[in-house]
């Protein structure tokens, strides 16, 4: 009896083995999602990341560029919530953190990912080369913005586990990313292949994203003139060097299609459109947006012929584009209507407010006018500053057509009667540097993020801070951005031990290279 058990036993076992074994056949196949990829197309990743990178805030709430415009004086609101960029209202100050809560898994996380997957194949140099570029791209605004920030254990939740990762000094990410952009652009190899039209900027073309590379380091070289001038000066030096932007073909721009899905939309472009100017009637603006009366009354003081071009008064129901009859509307507002409120000027929907207009993020403009400072300087002995502050304005002129076609191009002499009545004055540094930066806030337009960069390194242009009710900054314009409450929460030491070295969070806090 026993050993007839003992033989069942081994039947049953066998039996289960058998059955097991059959139900095994086909399994993994069977749950392997066809539609799942085992390994990411570099090309694929690259342009999410190109695409968020490009629009720096998206989902994840108002961009720089759009709180920035209020607060360098472009546009304001009565409304107190939406004119937070012009009043620094207290109430409102986390809206400074969308930048940070976007880039890095829109932007940072991807750019990894593309770079592990190239990274050991020679052949790919031009992929690598090109997301090093980007990335550096990306660093560069976020730590512009915060100052220190994730860099070295950044991105590395998704295959390291790194969910906590430390802040980087921004006196240690600088010199990274100038190295970094150093690099990259010396790998770059025409005779190799690139992304092509996954790279929305410049097709994959590696002499342009060497060009724009060397135009970052022209940029971050000029960024470091009051905290390390020797450094300052040797990076914009190699820059110049090795070959920046200076003409409109080689324009980093990112293209957008006016119709369709929301998405294929300049973000920048849409948001000012949803939010104020879609009536198309200067009264029924949602959020109470105007241009700001200091823009609109400097263009007026110096017969810009850019002025008709990007902004309209609404006259019985249509856009006049006379100079005179323009107006800026004062930040100052309490959170009410004016009854005058149809009288100010906006945006022009025929130029500023195209929806498939590029994003321009680095033009010929900016590479001349850095480079009239390091003439200035004695850094560059190419040509005269004079004659370069004076290719920097032209080549800004020519920026609306860039931007709006025929609606944007200006009679050639209106610009040269403009130039004759702004030419670069002999004097000091500073107030040569003054002439240049307030030329640079008229020209970048509506480049906030630039032009918010340059005013805390030079002071220029000279704007006067809006002592708001209830503003956040005693009545000063801010000097970086808060980092998200979700840091406080969920990376506590490392924010804490940030916040311990740089100052504390707030937005009056200096960044390292905005020395004081």
């Amino acid at each position: 009896m026993k050993m007839q058990n003992i033989n069942k036993g081994i039947l049953l076992a066998m039996t289960a083995a058998i059955v097991l074994s059959s139900c095994d056949k086909g399994y993994k196949q069977l749950n392997t999602n066809p539609d799942a990829v085992s390994a990411p197309t570099p090309q694929y990743v690259f342009t999410l990341a190109e695409y968020y990178g490009a629009g720096a805030g998206g989902h994840y709430g108002a961009s720089s560029s759009d709180l920035l415009l209020g607060t360098m004086q472009y546009t304001t609101s009565y409304n107190d919530v939406a004119g937070f960029g012009s009043k620094y209202i207290q109430s409102q100050v986390q809206a400074t953190a969308s930048s940070f809560s976007a880039a890095y898994p829109d932007e940072i996380n991807q750019l990894n990912i593309v770079m592990k997957a190239v990274r050991s194949d020679a052949s790919r140099i031009n992929l690598l080369s090109i997301a090093r570029i980007w990335r550096a791209y990306c660093y560069m605004r976020l730590t512009d913005l915060y100052g220190d920030i994730p860099y070295s254990d950044a991105g590395l939740g998704y295959d390291s586990a790194v969910y906590k990762p430390s802040y980087d000094q921004q006196s240690a990410i600088y010199p990274s990313l100038l190295a970094e952009l150093d690099a990259a652009a010396q790998g770059l190899d025409a005779t190799k292949s690139s992304y092509g039209s996954a790279d929305l900027l410049y097709g994959g073309n590696p002499v342009q994203w060497k060009k724009f590379a060397y135009s970052l380091m022209l940029r971050m070289g000029m960024r470091l003139t009051k905290v390390d001038i020797a450094a300052a000066q040797s990076w914009v030096t190699k820059a110049l060097a090795g070959g920046v932007i200076t003409q409109d073909a080689d324009i980093a721009k990112m293209s957008y299609i006016p119709t369709g899905q929301d998405i294929n939309k300049n973000p920048q472009i849409l948001n000012l459109w949803n939010s104020d100017y879609i009536a198309q009637d200067g009264q029924k603006n949602t959020e109470g947006g105007k241009y700001q009366a200091s823009w609109i009354s400097y263009l007026q003081s110096t017969n810009d012929p850019r002025l008709p071009i990007i902004s309209v008064v609404w006259v019985n129901g249509k856009p006049d584009t006379t100079a005179s009859k323009q107006k800026g509307m004062a930040s100052n507002i309490p959170n009410k209507l004016p009854a005058d409120f149809v009288t100010y000027s906006e945006p022009n929907p025929a130029t500023v407010l195209g929806l498939g207009s590029p994003k321009l993020l680095f033009t010929a403009a900016e590479s001349y006018f850095l480079m009239t400072e390091a003439a200035l300087r004695g850094w560059y002995s190419g040509a005269t500053a004079a004659s370069l502050y004076t290719l920097g304005i032209q080549a800004a002129m020519r920026h609306w057509s860039i931007i709006a076609g025929s609606a944007g191009t200006i009679d050639p002499a209106a610009i040269n009667a403009y130039i004759a009545n702004n030419v670069l004055v002999p004097g000091t540094l500073d107030q040569q540097l003054k002439q240049i930066y307030t030329q640079f806030w008229v020209s970048i337009f509506p480049n906030a993020d630039e032009v918010y960069n340059n005013w805390r390194r030079t002071g220029y242009p000279a704007l006067v801070p809006n002592n708001y009710p209830t503003n956040a900054t005693g009545g000063q314009i801010f000097r970086r951005f808060e980092y998200p409450i979700s840091e406080q929460n969920l990376n506590t030491d490392n924010y804490n031990a940030a916040v311990s070295r740089q100052g504390p969070d707030n937005l009056m806090t200096r960044i390292w290279w905005d020395k004081q």
